[in-house]
């Protein structure tokens, strides 16, 4: 039951963005959304660390001095993945508002709503892989691990899902449809996270390196995508004030209930 609750978190925190649709007439104010996105930053930087990388070194104790392989391996794989999706499939960022040689509104928000959609889902993998090391005996993770990881992806999440609602709702598209096609935008993230938990037994040889490639991915969308959004343009401290909090915040948390 735990896992199940711990899996939904994400999803939770995007459908709780996209739930803005129903209060707000116009997009989140950009002092609070570079508040938002410097403090998840921190929190994914802390946790990526704490609940991932850590873990997967500890787990790896037995190569001695060379025991940071399997997370420096795993970790460049998870950014280059990321890389890869972001070159050869869309080019798109969350916070962007067009693609390249495209500015038809319409678009527009289905190219974000497409990229968004795809960046959750190694996110969901991440969830699934803590989960799965959680489950597994000799796995060096805590249920405050797992919960931790997916706490700090909801509140990435939260923006995410109001960047996507909130311009959808116009003539055409009424509050509930703008909040839906920004909720189901996250839905992708626990059935990422259930298959890749069903393939634990399989996957347990190489959990290191499923948990650095991991924490590689979430950099990565920190790097290239959140804090870029929480730090351009007027106010810009307000996203390193959240950064900071975020990672002191998220690291207290991981090390006192791990």
């Amino acid at each position: 039951m735990n896992t199940f609750f711990g899996i939904m978190i994400p999803f939770l925190g995007t459908s709780l963005g996209a739930g803005c649709v129903f209060f707000l007439k116009n997009e989140l104010k950009p002092a609070l959304q570079k508040t938002l996105l410097g403090f998840a930053s921190g929190v994914m930087v802390a946790a990526s660390i704490w609940s991932l990388l850590i873990p997967a070194m500890e787990m790896s104790a037995h190569l001695a001095r060379f025991s940071f392989i399997p997370g420096a391996a795993g970790f460049l794989f998870g950014v280059f993945f990321l890389l890869l999706i972001d070159r050869l499939l869309f080019r798109l960022s969350p916070g962007k508002t067009s693609p390249k040689n495209e500015n038809h509104p319409f678009r527009k928000n289905a190219m974000l709503a497409l990229a968004v959609t795809l960046h959750n889902i190694p996110e969901g993998m991440a969830v699934g892989v803590v989960f799965a090391g959680m489950l597994l005996a000799d796995a060096q993770i805590s249920l405050a691990d797992a919960t931790a990881l997916s706490v700090g992806i909801a509140i990435q999440n939260f923006p995410e899902g109001a960047i996507i609602s909130l311009p959808l709702k116009n003539k055409r598209n009424s509050r509930t449809r703008a909040f839906f096609y920004g909720a189901a935008s996250g839905a992708v993230e626990p059935v990422a996270a259930v298959l890749t938990i069903l393939l634990a037994s399989y996957i347990k040889p190489i959990l290191p390196y499923l948990l650095s490639f991991a924490a590689g991915a979430m950099f990565y969308v920190v790097v290239m995508e959140l804090i870029p959004e929480a730090s351009g343009g007027r106010r810009s401290y307000m996203g390193a004030l959240g950064f900071s909090l975020g990672f002191v915040l998220m690291m207290a948390l991981d090390v006192a209930l791990g």
